[in-house]
C-alpha cells in the first residue's frame, strides 16, 4: 500500500529492513549487557539493595506512601484548578471582543514561556515574602502555583484547537437555531470537543502528575522522588534500586490515568453513536405515521 509519504517496500528493501531491525536489537542488547555489568561491578545488583522493598514495610510506610500520597495531592489540586481554569482561557482565546481575546491570548503565551520549574521558584519566593503562609505547606503552594499556571495555559491552547477543529456548520446551525455564542459554546461546540482533545488533556494531566517531582528537587516538596535521598540514606547506598522501584510507581500511577481516560474516551465515542443512530429512527417515525395516514 503506498502513499505520498510511504511507497510499499519491494524484496531489496524488506531484506535490507530485516537487516537493521536485526543490528538495532543486537545492538541494543550489548547496551542492556554493558549497563548490567556496570552495575554488578558497583555492587547496585546485589540482593541487599533490593531486598527491603519485599522484606522491610518500613520502606513503604515511612517513605514510599507518604510520598505518593503528596503527589497525588499536588497532582489533584493541580489538575482540579487547571482543567476550568484553562478551559475557560481557551474560551476567552475563541471570545469575538478584541478586548477579551487579547489578554486572554497574552497570559497564555506568557506562562507557557516559562518553565514550569521558574514558575514553581517564583512563587516560592513571594509566598516567603508576602504572605504568612507555613513553611510546611509553602512547597505545595509553590508546586500547585506553578503546574496550574503552566498547565491551565496549555489546556487552553488545547481547548482552542479542539474547537476550532470542529466543522464550521456545527456552530452556524446553532446561530440559525437562535442559540448565542455563549450557548454556542457550552451546548455545541465544547461536547463535541472534548472527544477530539481528550488525548491531548490526558497527556497534559501525565505531565502533571511527573512535574510534581520537580518541587522535589529543588523546593524541598516531599514528594515521590525526594524520598529516594532518605531511603538511600537509610537502607545502604540502593540508589539504583530505589529509583528503578519509584519509576515503576510512576509508570503504575500514569497507566492507570491513561487507561480511565481510554475508557472514558471509548464510552462518549459509543454515546455519540448511539445518539446519531436514535436520530434517523426517530425522524423517520413520523414519514412512516404520514403514509399510513394518506394511504387511508
Amino acid at each position: 500500500m503506498s502513499s505520498v509519504l510511504y511507497d510499499t517496500p519491494g524484496p531489496r528493501a524488506k531484506r535490507r529492513n530485516v537487516v537493521y531491525t536485526i543490528a538495532f536489537v543486537a545492538a541494543l542488547a550489548l547496551v542492556g549487557w554493558w549497563v548490567l555489568a556496570a552495575l554488578n561491578d558497583k555492587h547496585q545488583l546485589d540482593a541487599d539493595k533490593w531486598s527491603p522493598f519485599a522484606t522491610d514495610s518500613q520502606v513503604w510506610t515511612t517513605y514510599l506512601l507518604p510520598g505518593l500520597t503528596e503527589t497525588l495531592k499536588a497532582a489533584a489540586l493541580s489538575i482540579l484548578i487547571a482543567l476550568p481554569l484553562g478551559a475557560l482561557l481557551g474560551i476567552g482565546r475563541l471570545s469575538d471582543h478584541r478586548w477579551v481575546r487579547v489578554p486572554v491570548g497574552a497570559v497564555v503565551e506568557f506562562f507557557r514561556a516559562i518553565p514550569v520549574l521558574m514558575l514553581m521558584m517564583f512563587a516560592a519566593a513571594l509566598y516567603r515574602e508576602f504572605t504568612t503562609i507555613s513553611s510546611d505547606f509553602r512547597p505545595l503552594y509553590a508546586v500547585v502555583t506553578g503546574l496550574v499556571l503552566y498547565n491551565a495555559s496549555v489546556i487552553a491552547e488545547v481547548v482552542r484547537a479542539g474547537v476550532l477543529s470542529l466543522p464550521r456548520g456545527q456552530g452556524d446551525a446553532a446561530v440559525a437555531l437562535g442559540m448565542r455564542k455563549g450557548q454556542t459554546m457550552v451546548y455545541v461546540l465544547l461536547p463535541q470537543a472534548v472527544t477530539v482533545m481528550l488525548p491531548a488533556l490526558v497527556s497534559q494531566l501525565v505531565v502533571i502528575v511527573k512535574d510534581t517531582a520537580l518541587g522535589g528537587a529543588l523546593l524541598g516538596f516531599e514528594d515521590l522522588l525526594s524520598q529516594a535521598r532518605q531511603i538511600t540514606a537509610n537502607y545502604g547506598a540502593n540508589t539504583i534500586a530505589t529509583l528503578v522501584v519509584i519509576a515503576l510507581i510512576y509508570i503504575v500511577l500514569n497507566g492507570v490515568l491513561t487507561n480511565l481516560a481510554g475508557r472514558l474516551e471509548k464510552r462518549l465515542r459509543q454515546g455519540k453513536k448511539s445518539a446519531a443512530a436514535a436520530i434517523p429512527a426517530q425522524a423517520a417515525a413520523p414519514q412512516d405515521e404520514a403514509k399510513s395516514v394518506s394511504g387511508a
